[in-house]
């Protein structure tokens, strides 16, 4: 998989129907894409992550890494699909242990991520996920930190694509292939 995959027909459109879009959050201009409510519907939530996890079905991954916080929740989940560890992607000064962090930048500003040091070792094949990849700034520096800690990053996975905000076109330019789900238009 070398370019962004994304589901069609049925299933994607049921899936896009999951998601609740909220106008004019959390600026005006922006149309918000909320997948609480694909989560709240069992059949949506399941087929979202079974997708996910279909490329890599029968391959060995050694973790899924998630990205704060609704990575969390997809993550765990296409963790135990593939039998599979987790590793949490969070925000400054969350973790408790000894951590590695990278500095990245947001339409506001700059922020920080980490993980543990020896959440990853080295050679371990790893998945990266989060519900939506947007200017592709915090996937990229998530991409940019498991490296640093030894990880062989497979893929990302999104069940959003925004590709106006080209996102996705960083991640590839990593190396990295992307796969999602739907895709809406604007951001």
């Amino acid at each position: 998989m070398t370019a962004t995959t994304e589901l069609s027909g049925s299933t994607a459109r049921i899936l896009k129907d999951a998601i609740r879009t909220i106008p004019d959050y959390p600026k005006p201009g922006v149309a918000f894409r909320d997948i609480t409510t694909l989560l709240g519907d069992a059949w949506a939530f399941r087929r979202a992550v079974d997708e996910l996890v279909q490329p890599w079905a029968g391959a060995k991954i050694d973790k899924v890494a998630g990205i704060e916080a609704r990575g969390f929740i997809l993550g765990g989940a296409l963790a135990h699909q593939l039998s599979s560890g987790f590793v949490p992607v969070r925000k400054k000064g969350k973790l408790p242990h000894e951590t590695v962090r990278i500095a990245y930048s947001l339409e506001y500003g700059l922020d920080e991520m980490e993980v543990h040091k020896d959440a990853v070792k080295p050679g371990e094949r790893v998945i990266l996920v989060d519900d939506l990849i947007a200017t592709g700034g915090t996937a990229e520096a998530a991409v940019r930190l498991l490296r640093e800690i030894g990880a062989d990053v497979l893929a990302a996975v999104f069940i959003i694509d925004l590709p106006e905000l080209k996102g996705a076109d960083k991640i590839r330019a990593l190396g990295v292939p992307v796969h999602t789900l739907v895709s809406f238009e604007g951001h």
